[in-house]
């Protein structure tokens, strides 16, 4: 402290100077004053600013969030259908639980609430509590996509314990897949916030979701909700519905097929694809086995349930169930990769017809082996095929033949076709999680074929594939040598049911030229007729194709059989591509199981598109005559009648005139089939089904005949080497007599191609 000595030489003048002091103190005060004002004053501002313009936004909308209640009601799916709109999946009206925590009164209530909403809600008890803990909130969703009886149920808890306001409900939507498992793969599922998880529903959940709606409501001093004079509603407006291009009708024998297939070859896994060759539209498409879309968290396969439940360990048991989910989800035929084997050189033998390196005149004489760079490749036929030209060596699938197809054509071309042909790429469906081809790990760039490199590429091994880049380059072939983009979704149409986009058919380039297709199409043709791939064949319809059968890199003595192929073979429609994926059978070649699964999915698809058969004489001489119609005839016309034509008759009844036959007329019968004339109202006559595999056609015929029921042949050549190997009605089973028993025959013999 500073202190200052005053002295006054007089009474009057010192109060003069005292005066002058006092003013200037006064003046200083005043000032300090004002400083200490204008500081205040400042911070006052500045503090303002920074909270309305700096921080405006952050601290309006804590207001907001204390005074308003914003509840977002979700909008429903587009719906997804087949190509004949046909639903795949669709969204309805569901309801969503939720709890107002700053509102349970004390403990006791929320333990109430807790235990109540986790039994009806099947909810864990603990994370109930945790959301009731959370006391400074007023909305906590407990759980949604409930059904209705759930919700009525919640209802009746609120009501029975006075918990309104406290345990509330609010509109939500679920997805349904009303064909459960079908084409599972393809459609994926959606998450529990409705979200697209796999498949189309997560490729295009965008489009799919639409946009939500809100309830935007005021809230009181205690988090109560205000009249409805108060509250605000924004609609939801409902997503995208999407056209496929699969056919609900195609799909379902595809999906067959590769079940049976499973089973009948105790594969691990079968998978395929069914394509029209023309667009790149992709008309079936199936993974075998798969999942329930209702359910994609649960495993229903008992035998699978087995294995995991043997696991030690419940984090083992836990880690293993999860695999197997996934495992169940991947759409194998887009996301997996494998050796295609043998089917292959089809690529193969447009590159080198292509290039100019070989003409349709080109042959080798194999001896059963080749030799190259100091390894030994074998050809299935030990003793060799002997000397043969592009299209027997193709028939044959002749390993040797084919390397030497492959040297002469030369690294350079066969890699450009290679690549012309989009095995450097993604095919670009419209679909997630399909396989990135990475040079030089699953397949050689041209300046990586050397010699070995390019020997064994050329018939189908040391390199990997996708299902889909290997039918999409197939169906070019088909197609003039035009490479089209598969796709899947063929339209998208708004909830008035109003086209909003349609897909084009792209073509990527010209892989190969026209007359290079014409001579290939030609020669897979004859792989069907004659060679590894008779198995494929169909009375009626041409069919072009290729066998396959490669060892897994990645397991001993595992193989993968597959056929690819297409129709009719002078105005290819559709392909098709078969994989069994370690088949445990003896015969496990893609000519001995995976063709005759092609031949179904074909034969089917065809029928169904109203592509008409043309028979040739020989088919007509072997294949089942036209049923007459004799209801209404006498008992001796209609016998009369029915010997002549070459079918037997069996009377039941004791009547004079045929009132019904079975089967009706016109029904296609095999020569010497049976009909069933029935002469009395109400008659019918059952029998037992025998078993009809193992035989050849014309034993498996008398057989049916003997019993009183009649055969449809499907399946491969009409040649007597063929045997039956499965019926679609089982034996012992009781039937109608005169009742038709489809009957699938194939043949072992000539079909290797590794």
């Amino acid at each position: 402290m500073f202190s200052t000595l005053v002295v006054f030489k007089n009474t009057q003048g010192g109060v003069a100077v005292l005066a002058r002091i006092s003013n200037r103190l006064r003046v200083r005060a005043i000032g300090a004053v004002a400083l200490f004002l204008i500081l205040g004053f400042s911070v006052d501002i500045g503090r303002l600013f920074w909270l309305q313009v700096v921080n405006g936004e952050t601290y309006k909308a804590k207001a907001q969030e204390q005074q308003l209640s914003d509840t977002v009601i979700n909008a429903q799916r587009g719906t997804i259908y087949d190509s004949n709109q046909n639903v795949l999946a669709q969204s309805a009206s569901a309801w969503l639980v939720y709890i107002n925590p700053s509102k349970i009164k004390d403990d006791a209530q929320g333990e109430l609430i807790a235990k109540g909403l986790s039994e009806i809600l099947g909810v864990n008890i603990d994370k109930i509590k945790r959301s009731i803990s959370h006391k400074n909130y007023g909305y906590e969703k407990i759980k949604g996509q409930l059904e209705y009886n759930t919700k009525e149920a919640v209802n009746n808890f609120i009501n029975e314990n006075d918990l309104f306001g406290i345990v509330n409900i609010d509109p939500d939507t679920k997805r349904y897949y009303p064909y459960a498992n079908f084409a599972s793969t393809v459609i994926g599922f959606t998450g529990s916030e409705d979200s697209g998880r796999s498949g189309i529903e997560l490729k295009y959940d965008e489009e799919l979701t639409g946009v939500a709606g809100r309830v935007i409501t005021a809230k009181n001093a205690q988090s109560g909700t205000m009249p409805n004079e108060f509250e605000t509603t924004y609609d939801a407006h409902q997503g995208t519905s999407l056209v496929l291009t699969i056919d609900s009708v195609i799909q379902y024998a595809l999906e067959k097929g590769l079940e049976q297939a499973v089973i009948d070859n105790k594969a691990t896994s079968a998978y395929g694809i069914v394509m029209d060759v023309k667009t790149g539209a992709i008309l079936g498409m199936s993974t075998k086995p798969d999942y329930d879309l209702n359910m994609p968290n649960t495993i229903t396969d008992e035998e699978l349930l087995k294995k995991i439940n043997a696991v030690k360990g419940e984090e083992e048991k836990a880690a293993q169930y999860n695999n197997a989910l996934f495992s169940l989800w991947r759409n194998k035929a887009i996301s997996d990769t494998y050796e295609p084997g043998s089917v292959f050189k089809v690529i193969t033998l447009s590159a080198a017809l292509d290039s100019g390196a070989v003409t349709p005149k080109f042959t080798y004489t194999c001896r059963g082996s080749i030799r190259v760079a100091g390894n030994t490749i074998r050809c299935h036929r030990s003793g060799g095929h002997g000397t043969q030209n592009l299209e027997t060596g193709l028939v044959n699938s002749c390993n040797p033949f084919f390397v030497t197809v492959g040297q002469t054509t030369g690294s350079k071309e066969f890699y450009k076709h290679f690549e012309a042909f989009g095995f450097t790429e993604k095919s670009g469906i419209d679909l997630p999680a399909e396989a990135s081809p990475v040079a030089n790990v699953t397949y050689y760039t041209g300046d990586r074929l050397g010699i070995s490199e390019l020997s064994s590429c050329a018939f189908g091994q040391t390199f990997q594939v996708s299902a889909i880049q290997m039918l999409t380059a197939v169906s070019a072939i088909a197609n003039g040598g035009h490479l089209m983009t598969p796709y899947l979704v063929k339209s998208m149409i708004d909830k008035d049911g109003n086209i909003v986009y349609n897909t084009s058919p792209h073509e990527k380039r010209q892989a190969i030229s026209e007359t290079t297709s014409k001579t290939v199409i030609s020669m897979m043709e004859e792989v069907v007729k004659r060679g590894t791939g008779k198995n494929a064949y169909i009375a009626g319809y041409r069919v072009a194709g290729k066998t396959g059968t490669s060892e897994k890199l990645t397991k001993d003595n595992e193989y993968i059989a597959s056929f690819i192929g297409f129709a009719p073979a002078n105005d290819p429609k559709i392909s098709v591509l078969i994989v069994i994926d370690e088949p445990q059978v003896y015969n496990h070649g893609g000519g001995a199981i995976a063709a005759p699964v092609a031949n179904e999915v074909l034969e089917q698809s065809l029928r169904y598109m109203n592509i008409e058969p043309v028979y040739t004489n020989e088919e007509l001489a072997k294949l089942s005559a036209t049923a007459p119609d004799v209801a209404g005839l006498t008992v001796e016309q209609a016998k009369r009648i029915l010997q002549n034509q070459g079918f037997g008759a069996r009377v039941v009844g004791n009547g004079e005139k045929v009132l019904v036959q079975n089967p009706l007329g016109g029904n296609s019968l095999p020569k010497n089939g049976v009909i069933i004339l029935y002469t009395e109202k109400g008659a019918s006559t059952t029998g037992v089904v025998p078993d009809l595999t193992g035989l050849s056609i014309s034993q498996a015929n008398k057989k049916a005949v003997n019993a009183g029921f009649n055969i449809r042949i499907s399946g491969s050549s009409l040649d007597e080497e063929v045997k039956s190997y499965r019926q679609n009605i089982a034996p012992s089973t009781k039937a109608e007599l005169g009742t038709i028993i489809t009957v699938y025959f194939k043949t072992n013999v000539g079909v290797q191609d590794f």
